[in-house]
């Protein structure tokens, strides 16, 4: 499993874990969306079903994850393809998350949206663009 503190964070930032998502996963606020999805992804490679819900809107959230028994899934990388503010307090980000499935390549490439509630980014929901 990737993210040990002194090595890159899995969300290719080319940072340290230590300085980058796991901040985050710890109870640090992101300052930006961008920060945020970054943050999930390497939630989603550490399995850290608590995280992701927690950064997760209420109104669109799931009741639950079981990302334990996902033995199967291999992440790869994340690209960051375009990020932006509407206002304060709305983002979306568009990026390209790939992985392996069973040793089969998938990607998914999303424009996800944020919204700021009380200083603390929360993903909202995402689309996928025509490629």
């Amino acid at each position: 499993m990737r993210n040990k503190p002194d090595s890159n964070c899995s969300c290719d930032s080319e940072k340290p874990y230590s300085d980058c998502c796991e901040p985050l996963h710890q109870g640090q606020l992101a300052q930006t969306a961008e920060a945020l999805m970054r943050s999930r992804y390497s939630a989603y490679v550490l399995k850290l079903e608590v995280y992701l819900l927690n950064t997760w809107h209420p109104d669109t959230r799931p009741a639950s994850m079981d990302l334990s028994g996902d033995e199967t899934t291999k992440w790869l990388g994340l690209q960051i393809k375009h990020s932006s503010h509407t206002d304060t307090d709305h983002a979306t980000v568009e990026f390209v998350a790939r992985y392996k499935v069973n040793g089969k390549a998938e990607r998914l490439h999303e424009v996800s949206r944020f919204i700021r509630i009380d200083q603390q980014w929360f993903y909202l929901d995402g689309r996928f663009p025509e490629d």
